[in-house]
């Protein structure tokens, strides 16, 4: 397929806080001698809205996919019905990455590719001729959204609406000439899933408060706001997003950084405006920005019109369809699940971000700590694909990474690191473990290999790495315990035998070598300079320290005993409540389950005191916080602390898929009977089909125990502290209910 690559654009300027641009109208009329179907493809460095004689042709929510224009441009393609006579294809244009100046703080403000939206067009007959294309010159005109951006929102005047702009027969001869522009970036067609509607919320709750009314809409999500009002002509309606409240008051300062801009900020972040055109019912939804929030504040109406039909929450993200499950007889455990789950859609828009309201951004890590869960629950990686190719391609000429992606040139000197830049080597190593793709592997070697080596160039005399950040956002409110120089250290001994196992998925031997080196040394010196051999106590001799070390193999077999009993010592020390950062939470629960302990596991997840999720939950939690601190809390809508939900599913219900990675074909059932549960199901729709364990425990002591599997699929189940009625504890079964006690 030939894809455009004509840019156009309204005008020379961009969009700024002090000097608002509107969003611009583009249209081109025509004549066809008789109706036909046409291919009409559409790239845009910004964000557009298609028309075609009126009719909207649209593929997703925020389109095209984001990135960075100068690496990579999308594009959408379209089947559009033309009639004989004139036609009109009309375009409207939103900034998107491309300006995007509420970014300051990431610099996006300072990109090099900073510039007013264009956009690039081709139409095609069914013969593959092109009936025209956006040199044929288009007319510009500015929209009555006089300001939008990704961050902050959008201010939309009814009263400057052009009927017709969008419509054949439209006199359009007093507007503009567009421009020609320039992209840098490669066109790509889009073959990353949509962003679409997920479902429409009213509020549960709604109150006056000082000049305005509070909207509660019961849970944290990832949207916008339809608003349907009758109102009057240039009547201002604003209405402002949070997750929070405080004192019972909507809170905002918790969803933006209070900076030197924060007099300016805290007036316009997250708020969308609508002023009315007073010609009865009107409807507004925004066009080119999204928001993180439970919460709304509106002001500038009446008592009137403050009712509950006033706010329409159309919650949406990328198109992600269920592929696993979990649920048991605990209700916390069910709702940590619940909005474990809801956390990681509402973040993910394209791309895995951060959080929906404060940032999203495409932090590496993030995704990173939720890439497990996230494919055992869900179908992300379609998306994971395409954001990989932008991993790559931000990757900078000495093999380093950004911490967001994508970025403007922000996040190479602060915010990446090790622990933060595996995400080039987890997105392709769990999406081959649990869907058996090996296009990642192949299309990503190089980038393992540029990475490796300029690793090597950053590990200091004693041949340990500290470049990054470390165990970020510790429960127990101090700076992480694990010294930097021992979790940087490991993630390279993690990254590299994640990079070796790949290779030789491929069969590219000597990468897998030279990968298997590059973690031996890191692994030596880890144990020759951090690890104390007389009592097993990593560097640190911290809860994240000693669980890294035996999650990720710095200790030998033998030496396991003596370094969990060390990690339980540390638990209990803390009354057993977490006192790790992310890194040794993705972590932790696995090391306790795989040695026996997934009952205190159990309980340092659901307990309701500080610091614990179900700490989250009792205070009224909807979806996971970005940390367990006390009273102020960064943000109420982060996934990276969600790999309980993989934790429940592997440890709990027992469905470990593809367990030694070797064979797409096996499954191990281990399920956990912990007495804090009478029963557990879990399941995971593997490449052959659905895999399931559902155990329920018996009034006379028994464990009643399902299991379902694909007649390809060998399952192994194995029992820990029970045993079949023939005393064997590890067998291979079929489909089937088996009795166990």
């Amino acid at each position: 397929m030939r894809l455009p690559r004509k840019f156009i654009k309204a005008t020379e300027n961009y969009n700024e806080f002090h000097a608002h641009l509107p969003a611009p109208y583009l249209r081109k009329s025509f004549v066809i001698d008789f109706p036909t179907k046409g291919e009409l493809v559409i790239a845009a460095t910004g964000f557009y809205k298609l028309y075609v004689n009126g009719v909207e042709y649209k593929r997703s929510i925020l389109a095209p996919y984001i990135s960075n224009p100068d690496h990579y441009v999308y594009a959408d393609r379209f089947e559009v019905d033309l009639p004989t006579g004139e036609n009109v294809i009309a375009i409207w244009l939103g900034n998107g990455f491309k300006n995007n100046p509420g970014g300051y703080i990431w610099d996006f403000e300072k990109a090099a590719y900073r510039g007013a939206p264009s956009v690039a067009l081709t139409l095609r007959d069914g013969m593959g001729t092109v009936i025209l294309d956006s040199s044929d010159g288009f007319k510009t005109a500015p929209s009555p959204i006089l300001f939008d951006d990704y961050r902050f929102g959008e201010i939309y005047d009814a009263t400057r609406e052009i009927p017709g702009w969008n419509l054949p027969g439209f006199d359009d001869s007093a507007w503009a000439d567009a421009l020609p522009a320039e992209a840098k970036g490669q066109v790509r067609l889009t073959e990353a899933r949509p962003i679409l509607v997920e479902k429409e919320l009213k509020p549960v709750a709604v109150w006056a408060e000082d000049e305005g009314y509070v909207y509660d809409f019961g849970e944290s999500n990832a949207g916008v706001c339809r608003l349907t009002i009758q109102g009057e002509a240039g009547q201002r309606v604003e209405f402002q997003h949070g997750d929070q409240l405080k004192d019972g008051k909507f809170y905002l300062n918790n969803v933006w950084f209070v900076r030197d801009f924060w007099e300016r900020d805290k007036e316009i972040v997250h708020k969308d405006v609508y002023i009315c055109k007073g010609d009865g019912v009107e409807s507004y939804t925004p066009s080119f920005v999204y928001h993180g929030f439970r919460y709304v504040k509106v002001t500038g109406i009446t008592p009137d019109q403050a009712t509950p039909d006033l706010l329409t929450y159309l919650v949406f993200h990328t198109e992600l369809h269920d592929r696993g499950g979990f649920t048991s007889s605990d209700d916390m455990a069910n709702t940590l699940q619940e909005i474990t789950r809801r956390s990681c859609v509402s973040n993910f828009h394209h791309f895995p971000t951060d959080c929906p309201q404060r940032e999203k951004n495409g932090w590496t890590a993030d995704a990173a700590l939720s890439a497990e869960y996230a494919l055992i629950n869900f179908d992300p990686e379609v998306n994971y694909r395409e954001w990989l190719r932008n991993i790559v391609a931000a990757q900078d000429e000495r093999g380093a990474l950004p911490g967001i992606v994508p970025t403007g040139g922000w996040g190479f000197e602060w915010g990446n690191g090790p622990a933060w830049d595996c995400i080039l080597v987890y997105l392709p190593y769990f999406t081959y473990i649990y869907r058996g793709e090996t296009d990642m592997i192949t299309e990503s070697a190089d980038a393992f290999m540029k990475y490796l080596r300029y690793l090597t160039t950053r590990a200091d005399e004693r041949g340990l790495m500290h470049i990054g950040l470390g165990d970020w956002c510790h429960a127990g409110r101090s700076n992480p315990k694990a010294p930097l120089e021992l979790t940087d250290s490991i993630m390279c001994v993690d990254i590299a035998t994640k990079m070796a196992f790949l290779f030789d998925v491929v069969g590219m031997e000597e990468e897998r070598e030279y990968a298997k080196a590059f973690a031996a040394s890191f692994r030596e010196a880890i144990r020759r300079e951090l690890l104390d051999k007389a009592t097993m106590t990593l560097a640190g001799d911290c809860q994240s320290a000693q669980a890294m070390g035996i999650y990720y193999g710095i200790f030998e077999e033998e030496e396991i005993p003596g370094a969990f009993a060390k990690l339980l010592e540390r638990i209990h020390a803390e009354g057993d409540h977490l006192d790790v950062g992310v890194l040794g939470g993705r972590v932790i629960f696995h090391v306790l389950s795989l040695y026996g302990e997934s009952e205190l596991a159990f309980r340092m997840i659901t307990r309701t005191d500080y610091p614990s999720y179900g700490n989250w939950v009792a205070r009224g939690a909807t979806t996971l916080w970005e940390d367990f601190h006390p009273d102020t809390v960064s943000s109420m809508n982060h996934h990276f602390w969600g790999d309980i939900s993989a934790w429940f599913i592997k440890r709990l219900a027992g469905v470990q898929f593809n367990p030694d990675g070797t064979n797409h074909q096996r499954v191990t059932i281990r399920p956990a009977f912990i007495d804090s549960l009478t029963h557990a199901r879990g399941w995971y729709d593997a490449p052959a089909g659905r895999i399931e364990s559902a155990w329920e425990k018996l009034e006379d002591g028994r464990i009643r125990l399902d299991i379902t599997v694909p007649e390809s699929v060998t399952a192994t189940v194995i029992l820990d502290g029970v045993a079949f009625p023939d005393g064997e504890s590890e067998k291979v079964l079929p489909s089937g209910q088996y009795i166990v006690k």
